[in-house]
């Protein structure tokens, strides 16, 4: 028989979803710009490229997000932003006067953006994470288009072990990395960034009221062993009996609050798991189409092809081909 893709092979029997999450949605991040303004200040972001989430860290001050629905919500100094959906959006003080001149200048680490403003001081890092394709289709469908933490006045913060004052400790480091020119800070500014993301993501699946999608599903204590069992075996046929015994709920309550929690069933998670997995496992030269369809359980090759069409929008071969032309070296296209 040919090697599933068990991933806890890899990993311990014990990893979290949100760790098995991430191993499948490998991101990276980087750190642009440091703003240094004083009011009267503004941020028009306009929208990202296809994989790219821009984030801001609000160090020193306040702000107002206009998100790309309309809704404005406040910043305070220790909160963050994403924009999951690569959104265009807007970041601006309060006072309503027109945007102060802006000056930039090159640091060791960042850019610095400053301006003639008077008025309250603003400190703010301001980035993007890298999500490749087809795993940005995850957090479009999964997370929301605005999604804010709040690291000094959620419940707990203020524990020693709280997710959202270890999410503060991280930034404070990045901020002392962007002002510090000593040798190593871009290098580890990016591995800072990669790891702000899944702090953001803990803190916004442990907050009080977690926002809808894939978080406030796994933030329920009951629907949790769900998600984890999926991420960990997604070559098993899981019927929905047995992921309801995993939550000891009947199954009829799995399925609805499951639905009402993510918006999707599990059915359509699992795909979207083996889908992004088999995705990862078709850039490998070395394994055969019909060995990823057997790993992220499909008997038939048939079958595979054409969930994996209609999921990814190509056919698998397509999907290699990309991988395969990128890989090789200039001489070999002429």
């Amino acid at each position: 028989m040919l090697e599933r893709i068990t991933w806890e092979s890899r990993m311990s029997a014990d990893v979290d979803w949100l760790s098995r999450f991430l191993a499948v949605v490998s991101v990276s991040g980087r750190l642009e710009i440091r703003c240094a303004y004083r009011a009267p200040w503004i941020i028009d972001s306009e929208l990202s490229s296809p994989g790219e989430v821009p984030y801001h860290l609000l160090l020193r001050g306040t702000a107002k997000v206009e998100g790309p629905h309309g809704e404005v919500v406040e910043l305070h100094a220790g909160d963050a932003v994403l924009f999951p959906h690569g959104s265009a959006h807007v970041l601006r003080d309060g006072s309503g006067l027109p945007p102060a001149r802006t000056h930039e200048r090159q640091t060791p680490n960042v850019l610095l953006s400053e301006n003639e403003g008077t008025g309250e001081r603003l400190d703010m890092l301001c980035g993007r994470f890298a999500i490749a394709t087809p795993h940005d289709r995850w957090l479009r469908a999964y997370l929301p288009s605005t999604l804010v933490v709040r690291t000094g006045r959620e419940r707990g913060a203020h524990d020693a072990d709280s997710a959202a004052r270890h999410l503060a400790a991280l930034v404070e480091l990045m901020r002392a990395e962007s002002t510090d020119g000593r040798p190593g800070g871009h290098a580890i500014l990016s591995a800072l960034s990669a790891a702000l993301f899944a702090l953001v993501l803990r803190v916004a699946s442990q907050a009080d009221a977690p926002p809808s999608g894939l978080l406030a599903l796994a933030a329920h204590p009951r629907l949790a062993p769900a998600i984890s069992a999926m991420l960990a075996e997604p070559a098993r046929a899981w019927t929905l009996p047995e992921l309801a015994a995993l939550c000891n709920m009947s199954r009829a309550t799995f399925m609805r609050r499951f639905q009402e929690g993510l918006g999707k069933s599990a059915s359509e998670l699992l795909q979207d798991i083996r889908m992004s997995m088999a995705a990862n496992e078709l850039k490998n030269p070395a394994r055969s189409t019909e060995a990823v369809a057997e790993a992220v359980g499909y008997q038939s090759v048939a079958a595979f092809r054409r969930v994996f069409t209609q999921s990814i929008g190509v056919t698998p071969g397509a999907w290699r081909r990309q991988f395969r032309i990128a890989a090789e070296p200039p001489a070999a296209h002429a």
